[in-house]
């Protein structure tokens, strides 16, 4: 007697959207029902891996460099494998989600990479989740263009020689996709981004002399690393293209990660791209694993934790190092300033401040860099030229010079800043309105001239309840109490109401916002993500 047939995966819960049958096909559904069926529960164990190793940290409140792995560091002569042309020369990436006009405008930007996000840029929304894929399709294809029904302004994509390559952002392991079940559970969202992008434009990518590539966000472990590896092997067998084609770069955005650098690069070695430094998620994560650690690892005003700071210096310098060691990329973090069209004397200052990031990144030895604007692709462009020159990266330029010990990346206290009122309030207002956007499905939002994504509204979270936890006073006397970020979150709420009228605040999700800000700002029992109670209140 045979096996019973598997079962398909299901699509639930989901109005019908335009075109969706182009994305959902039997056989792409059959490939993402594949991943789900032979790597969720490797992913739910790294998950429970996670919460083990939190809890270790909590206990001892340090971190080092792994004795178990301590082999592949001292072992000079590994490498990944060399880059394709078209992710050879990386000196700006643009960074963006993947709604229609920014498809067109990323790509055309003069980046030399677009970030295609599909994670904290995006509001996980069916709609986003699906349409977002089509645009995709329709790029490679050259059938997409865009009419702003505002401005009646129209948008196309310029010449193929001229578009940036695409590196798509597939959503963390932590996130499900609801709409997507197989025999009645959620399939991870990772494997549904990355499963419907791949399986759709492997071999198109290929014909177009590029290939599918990726960012692995959020990874906390070279085990993760090496799922990914699995599951990029699995898939190119699948869909009969060579071994090596994916090429992968990671997001270290986590602390963990910070210390499993070499290690990650070796467990994707025939798949990796580079590393990628992520600069609030990281924060993010240090205030989320450190977060019972005591007075010394409470982080000042997010803003006034700049990449100069010793402890963020050590993390890119090691980053740039270990990446050059092996051969790969070493990009860097994000300028998200956002011109303004009313106020010259604003952008010249932000124009000074990004120009001076840009020239300490390509200083210190990084292949390339990101923005969130195509105003700023020149500039970064600039600053990598002048080092860079005609070279497509810097990867000759070892940084031997560089040392770095474990408690390097963890000495907080080596930063001589403070918590502050107006860091508290700063945090609330970005934190109510990024949450309000994200919940209407707007994952990019331009918020007092930066483009702020998920993981602001985690740093700003985190931030409130660090403080809090921690028994802070702040430099007006005022202690960091609950009733004290209740009064501050009140006083916002009523200031936007003021700002934008009745009708505009009662159609918004102001109200729902600032109670969910509260929420996982306050509550003992921290949430290892936002995005999780938020994507149980997120429509469609």
């Amino acid at each position: 007697m045979s096996a019973p047939a598997p079962s398909p995966l299901a699509v639930v819960d989901a109005e019908p959207l335009p075109r969706q049958e182009e994305v959902l096909t039997e056989a792409a559904l059959a490939f993402v029902a594949e991943l789900h069926r032979r790597f969720t529960p490797r992913r739910d164990e790294l998950l429970a891996r996670r919460a083990e190793r939190r809890a270790e940290i909590a206990r001892t409140s340090t971190l080092d460099f792994l004795p178990e792995t301590a082999a592949i560091r001292a072992d000079d002569s590994w490498r990944v494998a060399p880059a394709p042309a078209a992710l050879n020369d990386r000196r700006v990436e643009i960074t963006g989600p993947t709604d229609r006009k920014m498809t067109i405008n990323a790509l055309n930007s003069g980046a030399k990479v677009w970030l295609a996000d599909f994670e904290d840029a995006s509001a996980p929304t069916w709609e986003n989740v699906v349409l977002g894929q089509l645009n995709l399709i329709d790029a490679y294809t050259r059938n997409i263009d865009f009419t702003d029904p505002r401005s009646g302004k129209s948008y196309a994509l310029k010449p193929a020689e001229e578009l940036a390559t695409v590196v798509m952002r597939p959503r963390g392991w932590h996130l499900e996709e609801r709409h997507l079940t197989f025999e009645g559970r959620p399939v991870p969202g990772a494997l549904v981004d990355f499963g419907l992008y791949f399986f759709h434009n492997a071999r198109r990518l290929i014909d177009l002399g590029k290939g599918p590539y990726f960012y692995l966000p959020k990874t906390e472990s070279h085990l993760e690393a090496r799922l990914w590896n699995e599951i990029f092997v699995f898939a190119q067998d699948y869909v009969g293209i060579p071994q090596g084609t994916v090429r992968a770069t990671v997001l270290i955005e986590t602390i963990t990660a910070a210390y499993e650098m070499e290690e990650i690069l070796y467990e994707l070695r025939d798949h990796a791209a580079g590393l990628n430094a992520g600069r609030w998620d990281y924060l993010f994560s240090i205030v989320k694993n450190f977060r019972d650690g005591g007075a010394k690892f409470v982080l000042p005003d997010r803003n006034a934790v700049t990449m100069t700071a010793p402890f963020m210096r050590a993390y890119t310098e090691l980053l740039v190092r270990t990446c050059h060691k092996r051969g790969a990329h070493a990009i860097g973090g994000m300028a998200a300033f956002i011109p303004s069209r009313r106020d010259a004397e604003v952008n010249k200052v932000a124009f000074e401040k990004v120009k001076a990031d840009k020239d300490r990144e390509a200083g210190d030895g990084f292949d390339g860099s990101w923005v969130a604007h195509p105003d700023l692709v020149p500039i970064a462009m600039a600053s990598f030229d002048a080092v860079l020159g005609e070279k497509p990266n810097q990867k000759d330029r070892l940084r031997e010079d560089v040392s770095v010990a474990a408690g390097d990346l963890i000495a907080i206290d080596s930063l001589d800043a403070k918590p502050t009122y107006d860091g508290l309030r700063n945090a609330v207002q970005v934190g109510i309105r990024y949450i309000e956007a994200w919940l209407r499905g707007l994952g990019a939002v331009a918020i007092f001239n930066l483009m702020e994504d998920a993981a602001t509204a985690e740093i700003s979270r985190s931030q409130i309840w660090q403080w809090i936890n921690a028994g802070v006073v702040f430099e007006n006397s005022e202690a960091a109490t609950p009733e004290l970020a209740r009064r501050v979150a009140a006083e916002e709420l009523a200031a936007i109401r003021a700002e934008i009228g009745e009708e505009a605040f009662t159609a918004g999700k102001w109200q729902q916002a600032h109670d969910l800000l509260l929420h996982v700002s306050l509550d003992a029992d921290y949430a290892d993500f936002l995005t999780l109670p938020a994507y149980e209140q997120l429509v469609g």
